[in-house]
Formats: structure tokens, sequence, C-alpha cells
């Protein structure tokens, strides 16, 4: 980003405040890790330390060491400007009119000016350049990301049928497993010494955790994982939802089991079940929605992201927006997005247990306000209720979408890898890559 970078690299030569110190404790900016044309400050750095401790806070979740925090931050942050570059190169945008439109629908919603709006997002340690940068740079990731994913997947008729036949056997449960993953790094070419190393750490990451070590922390500190910054945690999720090194080791788990390590091509992996649950689904009632996922993160916090459900909720409303369209755009829910949001008829059984009591609720037509689930945050629209079974046609869609989110799932990782293994990055003071 030309620009992004004319203003950073001006910053290396201001003296501005650190986070969360008086204005008289000043100190110079320095690039931490420079990737291709880009550079990482570290008040970047420090800033994403702050928001997870102060998350981590919150939740009163522990925390590894801060030198393991700060090595997460940076890869995060590394792996966040490359994606950001490509969508540079692409030429997307996020224009400052969108963004304050999503700003004022979020004051009307909370019935709230556009400066009390500022002034809250202040107090939690954002100005408002703060705030309208990380929604415009989630936007963009969000955006570059479901395009390029999306063009590597193909999905036969033949797996289709294959899921379709496994659903049909299971009587129609949905058996959903909650994991966590760890992965060691460790790449095809090792050597001897090195693959014996990783072992090694990995045998002696699964006996603390057999022992009761907290795998979220530990997750944090070690994992070379996508959700290390979440403690490695992955969610509620069926096997055919998974990626496939983390349903093979789920399928025949119970709560609470330490599976590994498993090789893949990119290292050991370490999953745990952490729990499992499973529903009859009513075979009377089936609906029909729509809806819209943001999925918190570092950047993107609950908060926000409710912020910005409520907003498009205004917008939709109003007849400025539509529904399918902003699916289409903004949804992290890839599987539907593609759709416009469209998740099908369905059992609203097989729905996480939030979302499936928030449908239940609303008469056809009617939309829900933002809520949460073990997913995110959505807004949700009920189109249309019947009851009869379920026809092959729907199994059929259900089964494409659940084929579509693992995919989706193991192909990010792999575009990720890619972009890192093409890319120039050097970490200052550290090594090389």
């Amino acid at each position: 980003m030309n620009k992004k970078l004319c203003n950073t690299l001006l910053g290396l030569f201001l003296v501005c405040t650190g986070f969360g110190l008086q204005a008289e404790a000043q100190t110079l900016d320095r690039v931490v890790a420079v990737v291709n044309q880009d550079v990482i400050l570290q008040s970047q750095l420090d800033t994403l330390v702050n928001k997870v401790q102060l998350d981590a806070a919150a939740a009163h979740q522990s925390l590894p060491d801060e030198a393991q925090l700060r090595k997460q931050a940076l890869d995060r942050l590394i792996s966040e400007s490359l994606v950001l570059q490509l969508a540079d190169r692409q030429g997307l945008r996020v224009s400052d009119t969108q963004l304050d439109q999503a700003i004022a629908s979020i004051a009307a919603e909370q019935k709230m000016s556009v400066d009390q709006l500022r002034q809250e997002a202040h107090s939690k340690g954002l100005n408002e350049a703060q705030f309208r940068d990380e929604v415009r740079r989630e936007m963009l990731m969000s955006e570059i990301r479901r395009n390029q994913v999306r063009q590597r997947i193909n999905i036969s008729d033949q797996e289709v049928q294959q899921v379709v036949k496994f659903m049909q056997s299971q009587g129609q449960k949905a058996q959903q497993y909650h994991v966590g993953h760890i992965m060691l790094a460790l790449s095809a070419d090792a050597d001897a010494d090195e693959q014996a190393r990783v072992a090694a750490k990995a045998e002696q990451l699964i006996a603390e955790l057999k022992k009761g070590a907290d795998f979220r922390k530990m997750a944090i500190a070690e994992s070379a994982g996508p959700k290390a910054l979440e403690g490695g945690d992955w969610g509620w999720m069926t096997l055919e939802e998974m990626p496939t090194l983390l349903a093979d080791a789920a399928r025949d788990a119970t709560p609470g089991d330490i599976v590994g390590p498993l090789r893949s091509g990119a290292g050991l992996h370490i999953v745990k079940v952490f729990e499992t649950r499973g529903a009859n689904a009513s075979q009377q009632i089936e609906v029909r929605a729509r809806h819209i996922l943001l999925q918190p993160s570092i950047i993107l916090t609950d908060a926000k992201a409710k912020q910005m459900l409520a907003g498009f909720l205004a917008e939709v409303k109003s007849g400025h927006a539509d529904f399918a369209k902003l699916a289409e755009q903004y949804s992290e829910d890839p599987g539907s997005a593609v759709q416009g949001g469209e998740l099908g008829w369905a059992d609203p059984n097989i729905y996480d247990p939030q979302f499936r009591d928030v449908l239940m609720k609303l008469e056809p037509g009617q939309y829900s306000a933002p809520f949460r689930s073990s997913h995110g945050w959505h807004i949700v629209q009920l189109e249309e209720r019947r009851q009869q079974q379920a026809t092959d046609e729907n199994m059929k869609n259900r089964a494409y979408q659940m084929i579509y989110n693992r995919r989706f799932a193991e192909e990010v990782q792999v575009w990720l890898d890619e972009l890192r293994d093409e890319a120039y990055i050097n970490i200052i003071n550290g090594q090389a890559n």
C-alpha cells in the first residue's frame, strides 16, 4: 500500500506516545519487520499485544510470557500485511463513504450521535481514526481472502453424494465437536536433527497437556497454526466441516482427549477435543434462512462486529442496502456468502444452539438483532418455515456447504503459506525469513 508505506516511513521520524502512556512519556517509533514493500512498526506491535492482554484479562484467560506473545502477534501482523498488499495490488478499496455510512448506521441503531460513538470508542482505547482503519483493514482482508480462496475450490457431485449418505446413515443426528489445535512448524525437507527436535517438543507439550496444562495458553505460546492467537480454538464443527486433519483426530475421540502428534506437510499437530454434542434432528419442522456472519478477531472486537451488523441491519430495513449483496461482500461464512447468505432448507437443530434459538423465535420475513454464537456475530432473517421431511435436494445443499466450509478452511492456510513463501520478510533484531 503505497500511501500507507509513505505514511509509515514518515512515522519513523516522528516522536509519538506509547499505548496507554502519559503524553510526556515519548519514545521513537521504529521498524520491527520489513514485509516486501511494507513495514511493521513497534507501535503496531505494542497495540496488538496490549489488545490481546486486555481481552485475556476481561475473559480471565491466562497468557504465555510476553516474549512468546509478541512473537505470535508479530507473525499475525506479517500475515495481515501480505494479505493487505495483495488487496492493494488488485485495486480493492473500502471508500470513506462506505465507512461513514456504516458508522452513522451504528450510531443511529444505538441511539447515539456520531460524536458520542467516537467518545465511546475512545474510552475503550481507540480513537476514531484507529477504529475506522481497523474496520477498513478487516473488510479488505475478508474480501481478498474470499476472492482468492473461492476459485481454488472444486466440489464434485460424487463428493456431495458421499456426504449425503453419511448424513443419512447418522439418522440426521448432527454430532459436533469443539476442538483446539496446536501446530509445530516442520518443513517437508527438514533434516533428521530438526525432525527429532520438533518431535521431542511435540511429545513434551503432549505430556504437559495430559498433566493439566492450559491448552489455550500453550497454543498462544507455541502454535504456528492459523488460530494461535485465539488459543488454538476452532469452535464447534461437524466432522464434515473440519479440515481433514482435525476430523481424523476428532472422529474417535472423547471430550478431554489429546490426539497427536499428527504429521502433515506443514508440521506436527496436536488436537484436543474440548466437548462434543449431538442433537436428534426434528424431521417435522424445517426453516429456510439467510444470515451474515462476522467473526471477531484481534482487530475486529466483539463490540465492533456487533456494531457493523447493526449498521447493516439499519441499511437493509431502510431500503438503502440489499441483504444478499451485503452477505456476499462481508459474511465470513464462505459456504453461504457466495449464495447471498442463503442457508437453504434445514432442520434448525443442526445449527449452533444460540443460532437455532434466535431463529425459532422469528416470524417468516423477520430479521433478528445482532447476536453472538460460538461462530461469531450474526444477523439472520427467517424466510420460511415448513413441516415436512427433508428432501434430497436440501440434503445435497447442506452437504455442499459442509464440504465448501471444510475446503475453505484448508485452502486459506495453504494460500497464506504460499504468500509467505513468495515474500521478502526481514524481522529486525531477529531472524530473517
